[in-house]
């Protein structure tokens, strides 16, 4: 007792600290290293990002090393009192962090999980939106009470909440009126991820721009465009206005395309080249390949050609690959079948002779 009492000087409490951190850091560490192996034996075949609460877990055992210690301190008890305090706010920080970083490991959970059993990538889609719009409600709700918790522990917070609750009239209407519009677009959030307007991988046209559904959060979405650009479209667009969502249901598109040929012109060999061309191309799906004549003018005859595709993707590259080998066909076999303008001499003889020559 005599040597304890000799060593309780300034730097004896620190270095015990330091010293019980460090057993706290290996025996957690230990044991999550053992929790994990365990884990991945009991869910063999899934690639689990476990690690993501290594830290959380970590500091969540420390804190609860720490806070049997601190009654064997040989301290003040204002001091003791201080410390089991940053102890308490410290430890519910933790817990609000482990749980965030266990959701995330959650959603990888079921995701994989889902993916595994969904035969059809549109199943799959809708079950990551879900899940993936459920945890960012669960990290609202996280924050919120970790932040509550925290303020509840302060006594003077404490009153001050009191105070407003006793004069919460002028107070909740005034945030009211302040909070209506997240209000709106938290629950069009949560309207998005009852009703399935959109999924996560859907293909849609926004403001006459094509992309796919890259994110959805509970305040805005975000479109990837078809040239690597992210847009950022608030999610009351999706409520509010229309758009077009082409991968709803199923990827499947019919894309057209327009040729302007001379009256002259045999349709039945141009019909068979168009079956010809979708037959030895694997963009086309089998299911619709047609060429009919939708309009005429004075000058030339409107033919459509209709093709069908798996997806957008194979759908654009069919359309250009029909349009370039059809218009090769015609230079080829009906060269002076094709439509022409025609010119009066005299402008023709400018346009040969810009400079006057004769």
């Amino acid at each position: 007792m005599n040597l304890w009492n000799s060593l309780q000087g300034i730097s004896l409490i620190p270095a015990l600290l330091l010293l019980f951190a460090l057993l706290m850091y290996f025996g957690a560490n230990s044991l999550f290293v053992k929790l994990i192996t365990l884990l991945r034996s009991a869910i063999k075949g899934f690639s689990i990002p476990l690690e993501l609460v290594s830290w959380p877990f970590r500091l969540l055992v420390a804190c609860l090393g720490f806070a049997v210690l601190f009654h064997y301190l040989p301290l003040p008890l204002a001091t003791i009192e201080l410390l089991n305090h940053s102890l308490f706010v410290l430890s519910i920080v933790v817990i609000g962090w482990f749980v965030l970083r266990a959701l995330m490991v959650l959603e990888q959970f079921v995701l994989q999980y889902y993916a595994a059993k969904m035969r059809s990538d549109e199943a799959s889609r809708k079950i990551a939106t879900h899940i993936s719009l459920a945890r960012k409600l669960l990290n609202v709700l996280t924050v919120l009470l970790t932040v509550s918790g925290i303020l509840m522990t302060f006594d003077t917070v404490r009153q001050v909440g009191l105070s407003i609750l006793a004069s919460a009239g002028i107070l909740s209407v005034m945030l009211g009126f302040a909070a209506q519009k997240s209000l709106t677009t938290l629950i069009s959030g949560i309207q998005i991820a009852i009703t399935q307007p959109i999924s996560i991988g859907d293909e849609v046209v926004v403001e006459n721009e094509k992309g796919v559904i890259e994110e959805i959060t509970l305040t805005y979405v975000v479109v990837q465009l078809w040239d690597q650009r992210r847009m950022i479209v608030p999610i009351t667009w999706f409520i509010d206005r229309p758009f077009q969502n082409w991968s709803r249901t199923s990827p499947e598109l019919l894309g057209t395309l327009f040729l302007y040929l001379d009256y002259a012109l045999p349709l039945e060999p141009l019909r068979q080249e168009l079956e010809r061309l979708v037959a030895v191309t694997p963009l086309w799906d089998k299911r619709v390949a047609k060429l009919q004549v939708t309009n005429t003018s004075d000058r030339a005859v409107e033919v459509r050609v209709l093709v069908s595709a798996a997806n957008s993707s194979a759908l654009w590259d069919l359309r250009c690959l029909v349009r370039e080998e059809l218009l090769a066909f015609l230079r080829l076999n009906y060269p002076g079948l094709l439509p022409r303008m025609a010119l009066e001499p005299e402008l023709l003889n400018k346009m040969e002779n810009p400079n006057g020559a004769q």
